[in-house]
C-alpha cells in the first residue's frame, strides 16, 4: 500500500491504539501466519521511511502497509524497564535536550568503544523517559516526517506487544516481532542484564517457544547465546564490521569477517536460525559505489542451516548504490526496486526495509 495520504493512515495507526489495552492477548489469528512470506519483509524500526522511527505510530503504519514482522531496538531504563530506541544515546531520536529539569543527566561515556556524549537511557527511569518524545532521527534525509516531531511517547516492549496484538485481531492475521537487544554488553556492565527479563516479557505475553512469531537479533554473541541457555525463541546473529562489542571486551579474535566463511557460519548455527548481514556482505558495493556481484555469503549460510536477513533498504539516494540514484538531492527517492529485486535474486529468506510497502508490492510482483 503506497503512503499516498500520510495523514489518513497516521489516524488510522493513532485510532487502533486505545484499543490496544483491551485486546486479547491470546488471540492469534489462524489465518495467515507472519513467517508465510516469501520471502519475509521486516519493518526496519517500524515505517521509518514515513514516519519517526521506534514509534506505536510506526508499527502500526507498517502493518498497514503490510508488513509481516515489525522491528523494536530494545534498551535498559535505570529500573530495569525496556524500551524501543535505536541506541541507548537519546538525543537523535527524542527531544530530551528540550526538557530542563533534564540538562544535568548529559555526560559523555564510551559506548561499545565510541566516546559519545548526550543523555542515556540508563539514567532515566520509566517514568522520566515517558515524559520524552520522539523525533526524527535523519532530519536531513528525511524532512517530511519532522511534521511529527514531539508527537509520540517512547514506547515499552509491551506496548509494542500491545499493540502487535490488537493489529493482529483488527487485519485478521498474524504479525511478528523481530527485536534486537542494543548494546547488551554494556547493559550487562551496569548490572541491567536484558535477557532475562526480554525472556520473561515475551513468555508472559505468550512467545515461549520457537513456533512463536519472534525473532530475537544481536550484534553480540554472548548476548545471544545467554538467551539460547534461557529460551527456545528463534535467534539471529547480527553482521557488522570487525568484531563483535563483547568478544572485544572478552579479549578473543573472533571477527565479523571470520563468522561469514564457511566454517563460521556453521558455528552459528549452534546457536542461531539465522543471520543478518549488512547488505555488503550479499552484494558489495563497488570502488565507484555501484552495486557489485553477489557473494557466496547466501549459499554459505543456506548450506549451515541458516535464513538470511539482510539489512537495510531505504528508499532515499542517500543510501543507494551509485547508478541508482535519481537527481542531486540526497532525500530524493531513487530507483530502490532495482536494488531490492537484485538481492531477491540472490535468494535471501527476508529484508528489513524503511518503506514497507516497496517491498510488500516487489514481492507481489514477483510472484504473478
Amino acid at each position: 500500500m503506497p503512503l499516498r495520504q500520510p495523514r489518513l493512515l497516521v489516524l488510522s495507526a493513532l485510532l487502533a491504539l486505545p484499543f490496544t489495552a483491551s485486546a486479547d492477548p491470546s488471540a492469534m489469528p489462524a489465518a495467515q501466519r507472519a513467517d508465510a512470506g516469501k520471502p519475509l519483509i521486516i519493518a526496519h524500526r517500524g515505517a521509518s521511511g514515513y514516519l519517526p522511527e521506534h514509534t506505536l505510530a510506526a508499527y502500526a503504519i507498517a502493518v498497514l502497509q503490510g508488513a509481516d514482522y515489525v522491528e523494536p531496538d530494545l534498551v535498559m531504563s535505570k529500573d530495569g524497564q525496556l524500551f524501543a530506541r535505536h541506541d541507548n544515546e537519546l538525543g537523535l531520536t527524542t527531544d530530551v535536550a528540550r526538557h530542563p529539569e533534564f540538562a544535568d543527566r548529559k555526560r559523555k561515556q564510551r559506548i561499545d568503544g565510541v566516546e559519545l556524549d548526550g543523555w542515556f537511557s540508563e539514567d532515566f527511569t520509566a517514568a522520566e523517559l515517558k515524559r520524552l518524545r520522539a523525533i526524527e532521527r535523519i532530519p536531513d534525509i528525511r524532512p517530511g516526517n519532522t511534521r511529527l516531531d514531539g508527537q509520540f511517547e517512547i514506547p515499552t516492549l509491551q506496548e509494542i506487544i500491545d499493540l502487535v496484538k490488537a493489529l493482529q485481531v483488527s487485519q485478521g492475521r498474524e504479525i511478528g516481532l523481530y527485536i534486537e537487544t542494543k548494546h547488551p554488553q554494556h547493559f550487562q556492565d551496569l548490572g541491567l542484564a536484558m535477557e532475562k527479563p526480554l525472556v520473561e516479557a515475551l513468555a508472559r505475553s505468550g512467545y515461549r517457544d520457537a513456533t512463536a512469531p519472534v525473532y530475537i537479533q544481536s550484534f553480540e554473541v554472548s548476548n545471544l547465546k545467554a538467551l539460547r541457555q534461557l529460551s527456545s525463541l528463534r535467534l539471529v546473529q547480527l553482521y557488522g564490521k570487525g568484531q563483535p562489542h563483547d568478544q572485544v571486551v572478552q579479549g578473543n579474535p573472533l571477527t565479523y569477517a571470520q563468522m561469514a566463511t564457511p566454517a563460521g557460519l556453521r558455528a552459528v548455527a549452534q546457536y542461531a536460525v539465522g543471520v543478518g548481514p549488512d547488505k555488503g556482505y550479499v552484494i558489495p558495493r563497488q570502488a565507484d559505489g555501484s552495486l557489485g556481484q553477489p557473494t557466496r555469503f547466501v549459499a554459505d549460510a543456506h548450506a549451515a542451516g541458516l535464513l538470511v536477513h539482510p539489512y537495510t533498504f531505504r528508499a532515499e539516494n542517500s543510501f543507494l548504490p551509485t547508478e541508482l540514484k535519481r537527481g542531486d538531492s540526497p532525500a530524493t527517492r531513487g530507483d530502490i526496486d532495482a536494488e531490492v529485486r537484485a538481492f531477491l535474486a540472490t535468494g535471501i529468506d527476508g529484508l528489513f526495509i524503511d518503506q514497507p510497502d516497496i517491498a510488500v508490492r516487489l514481492r507481489a510482483e514477483a510472484r504473478r
